[in-house]
């Protein structure tokens, strides 16, 4: 049970080490795609793992032991991890949820704030021309989303770089690539360890966006051209803008004058069982800790007809949370004289039933 509750964590390693690397081999689609789920199923199955060890320290609290009808002292005894560690989940895990809570209320206000701006901005179609000189452009998800160029960016860059610029921009409306960085964010918010998949996530959205602006105008050297001019003219666009010039410039070039890279089933196997593996170890230790609780309830303790176990046997099970009938009359703690029960007999015969 053990090596599976911290298999999520194993596999969070693996993944912010892996994730830059093979997130620069496969299509950027694919790994926008895989990069975005993989984070999610990660950093939730973390925070479950963490919240599991945690409330095996929670459990052996009186009130909630009463509650949940469960002996303390056998939760304590059967516990996979000792009190410290627990002590410790508990601490990380506030801290998460709490940078969680943060980051989405950020969020939220950021995107809130894009579509109101959105909502101001003239309706004449998705695209909107606004008379600055600071060359800038960038996406406003909403309903409908729009495409901010300001005159500056618009004299910058010839005819054929606006085709381009304005393609990229409609790719990110079009795919809701807000969402994929949403989503990214917040994981990365849950678990810190998956900043580096955020930020290859990130990448990929943007190279996305480059290379559907590719296969529109035709001309992939093309798009390289605008994107590295658009990012020497200026950039001025807001946080919760998605822009033409986001991401590492120089690495979306470099990929762009490159020939585009191919599908690796590897890869794409390789990210399919780390997701598989991370789920099935939380199945497991959910029905670990499921069991546990289950043998940690008291619960009555029979024998055959003709044992003698005597009063240090009863005692023992009874410090256990084990209830021993005996002969006519129930043996528990409240026998010993701790209620005015009858004492304990020295010997006990009872019957299975």
């Amino acid at each position: 049970m053990r090596v599976a509750l911290f298999t999520p964590l194993m596999v969070s390693v693996v993944l912010a080490v892996a994730a830059p690397w093979a997130g620069g081999r496969l299509p950027p689609r694919m790994a926008a795609w895989l990069l975005t789920l993989a984070s999610l199923v990660v950093a939730v199955g973390t925070a479950t793992a963490l919240g599991m060890m945690a409330f095996t320290l929670i459990a052996q609290i009186p009130a909630i032991a009463a509650e949940g009808e469960w002996s303390p002292r056998l939760v304590a005894a059967h516990t996979p991890v000792d009190w410290p560690v627990a002590a410790a989940c508990t601490l990380v895990l506030a801290g998460c949820l709490g940078s969680l809570a943060v980051s989405a209320w950020r969020q939220g206000t950021m995107w809130l704030a894009a579509r109101r701006e959105s909502r101001a901005l003239p309706t004449n179609g998705e695209l909107t021309v606004v008379d600055d000189p600071v060359p800038h452009a960038f996406a406003l998800p909403g309903s409908p989303g729009r495409i901010v160029v300001s005159s500056g960016m618009l004299r910058a860059l010839s005819a054929e770089e606006r085709t381009a610029l304005l393609a990229h921009e409609r790719s990110h409306l079009r795919h809701r690539h807000h969402l994929f960085l949403l989503t990214l964010n917040l994981a990365a918010a849950l678990h810190p360890l998956l900043r580096p998949v955020a930020r290859a996530g990130s990448f990929a959205v943007e190279r996305w966006a480059d290379e559907e602006a590719g296969a529109q105008v035709g001309d992939r050297t093309l798009v390289a051209r605008a994107v590295a001019r658009a990012a020497l003219a200026a950039k001025r666009a807001p946080r919760q803008s998605l822009a033409a010039t986001g991401g590492p410039v120089p690495q979306r070039v470099r990929a762009l004058l490159a020939p585009p890279p191919t599908l690796r089933r590897d890869l794409v196997v390789a990210h399919a069982l780390l997701m598989l593996v991370c789920c099935t170890s939380l199945v497991l230790s959910a029905s670990d800790m499921d069991q546990l609780f289950d043998n940690s309830a008291p619960r009555s303790a029979t024998y055959a007809v003709g044992t003698v176990i005597g009063a240090e046997s009863v005692r023992a099970l009874m410090n256990q949370g084990v209830t021993v009938p005996c002969r006519e009359h129930r043996v528990d703690r409240h026998h010993e004289g701790e209620h005015g029960g009858p004492p304990m007999p020295a010997d006990c015969r009872v019957r299975r039933s």
